[in-house]
């Protein structure tokens, strides 16, 4: 009878929670090596080197993978006096603020990518919005990093003494390392 009881009660009893899940990103701990009776030497002949490389070398002639750009918080831009200044200073912010990713130099002969954007301001001089006016042949990639250029670069200073509408149109020269250059200063 007691036997029952003690049976009945261990039945009745709520099990224990199952572990919690572990997330798809965190590996799966490895499982403990098992105890063999093979002898030392034919088991260190089985294992990997303990100086392996953690990564295969690079094929020759072949480049390393790229780092991603750095790119810098600017401080407050001035208020631009007239339109000119507003599109010079839209220029300059643009390459201030992705020092790895544009370029000053005279543009090469030949470009990888040209598109050209118009962004519209709001009066504080964030980007209200931008519409591409011409997409380059070579794909879409150029005028995906231009308006991200553009937006990183924002706000372009108060422009709201300035008479509407407050448009810059800019083109972007991108060589064949997808750096780019804003036409402004080329033209300047």
């Amino acid at each position: 009878m007691a036997l029952a009881l003690a049976l009945t009660a261990a039945c009745t009893r709520p099990l224990p929670p199952p572990p919690p899940p572990v997330p798809a990103d965190v590996p799966a701990p490895a499982p403990a090596p098992a105890s063999t009776s093979a002898p030392a030497s034919a088991s260190a002949s089985t294992r990997a080197p303990e100086s392996a490389p953690l990564a295969e070398p690079l094929p020759p002639g072949a480049e390393p993978p790229r780092q991603a750009p750095r790119y810098v918080q600017l401080a407050a831009p001035a208020t631009p006096r007239n339109a000119d200044d507003m599109r010079l200073q839209f220029a300059r912010r643009l390459v201030a603020a992705h020092p790895e990713t544009s370029y000053t130099e005279r543009a090469p002969d030949r470009l990888w990518a040209i598109p050209v954007l118009a962004v519209e301001l709001n009066a504080n001089g964030s980007v209200r919005h931008i519409t591409v006016l011409r997409k380059p042949s070579t794909g879409n990639e150029a005028t995906a990093l231009a308006i991200a250029a553009v937006h990183r670069a924002a706000p372009f200073g108060d422009v709201s003494r300035l008479p509407k509408p407050w448009k810059v149109v800019e083109t972007f020269l991108f060589d064949d390392d997808l750096r780019f250059k804003p036409r402004t200063l080329d033209v300047e």
